[in-house]
């Protein structure tokens, strides 16, 4: 693939980094986290209006049908600006699985109202963990009865519906659930990047069988790999944006009467975080790219990326607080912001280790080359 970005994804990383430098400069972040629970409703109003929600959603569905790869490039500049929106989820984990998977039904009553900035849906995934998913469905009699909880949402305190994951003794189905279903609890808690989140209890919620997704458990897979994307492309633009910050103010910052960036231990650093940012910016980019090729290497792709986000990313945001001395841990000051979202998404993704194993058990999976078939 060629790793810069074509002109129409030029032309939407513009309009979305006008948007969000306009929209989510330091104050208002601030005033966010602070005054309206993490999440900018009107930042969300601008970037529906704009049509940036439907860059990447196919054109039958009222999107533009510029692919995944479009929706990192946007999300770049968001995690350049950390702006307290919950772009990954909706859109990644949740609008693009439904317009895929969903009955016609579904995605006529959502993605209209999702596009025009009126309804909110978010995914409720977890991209770190590969395994039994907390929401359980029994029998109902046409439908089924959810229970169980979800951690850490990301949007769901604003959310109108949620994707969720429901393990049945069919197998694994995916379900829109309106979070104004009887038997829907969600309490706002505390996340490391101040932004807005939910755990979620469902208490016997019945759906009906025509509310599951099609596909079975293929809508949830997608959902995992584009939300893995999808947080390492926020996590490019977190340490782009961080070494950005990190390089202006050691060039100004006077110490034995020259610049603290001339010291060559502060340099090196500089340097070795500047290399981890770019190989989280194309390993991220080549994995969307695989995406929207529709080629079988997008999960293992995913995979890298998500590696390099976590490890890389960790690396990075710890770099530039130090870098900044005792300015790194005043909380006001602005790269402490990045240094709390480079940890949320690392840690949204999974431990490097775990990433990595389960990457191994991919690789496990394809023939030597040679071996006998």
């Amino acid at each position: 693939m060629q790793f810069e970005l074509d002109e129409d994804l030029r032309e939407a990383a513009q309009l979305a980094e006008e948007i969000f430098t306009q929209l989510a400069d330091l104050q208002r972040v601030r005033d966010v986290e602070r005054e309206l629970g993490g999440h900018d409703g009107k930042l969300w109003a601008a970037l529906a209006e704009s049509g940036i929600l439907g860059l990447a959603l196919p054109e039958e569905h009222g999107g533009s049908g510029l692919g995944m790869l479009a929706l990192a490039a946007v999300l770049e500049q968001q995690g350049r600006r950390v702006a307290p929106v919950p772009l990954a989820a909706a859109v990644a984990m949740a609008a693009m699985p439904l317009a895929a998977w969903g009955t016609p039904s579904q995605c006529e009553r959502w993605l209209p109202a999702f596009l025009d900035g009126s309804a909110l849906i978010v995914g409720a995934i977890d991209a770190s963990v590969d395994g039994d998913n907390a929401i359980r469905g029994e029998r109902d009699g046409s439908g089924w009865k959810l229970s169980g909880t979800l951690s850490a949402v990301p949007g769901a305190t604003a959310a109108d519906a949620l994707l969720v994951p429901v393990t049945t003794d069919t197998g694994v189905a995916a379900v829109l659930l309106p979070t104004d279903r009887e038997g829907v609890h969600r309490e706002s808690i505390a996340v490391t990047h101040q932004g807005a989140a939910a755990t979620v209890v469902l208490s016997g919620v019945h759906v009906d069988g025509d509310e599951l997704l099609t596909g079975g458990s293929a809508a949830i897979r997608q959902a995992r790999l584009l939300g893995r994307i999808a947080l390492a492309a926020v996590q490019a633009g977190v340490c782009d944006e961080a070494i950005a910050i990190t390089a202006a103010y050691t060039s100004e910052r006077i110490q034995f009467d020259r610049p603290l960036s001339t010291n060559q231990a502060v340099s090196a650093r500089a340097a070795d975080a500047h290399l981890d940012a770019e190989r989280i910016k194309l390993t991220t980019r080549r994995a969307a790219w695989l995406v929207d090729q529709e080629s079988d290497d997008a999960e293992s792709a995913s995979l890298v990326a998500s590696w390099w986000a976590a490890q890389g990313g960790l690396r990075v945001v710890h770099t530039t607080q130090h870098l900044h001395g005792g300015m790194g841990a005043d909380i006001d000051y602005s790269i402490h912001r990045y240094f709390l979202w480079g940890r949320q998404n690392a840690y949204s993704l999974g431990s490097a280790p775990a990433l990595l194993a389960e990457l191994g058990s991919m690789v496990e999976t394809l023939p030597m080359i040679g071996a006998p078939v």
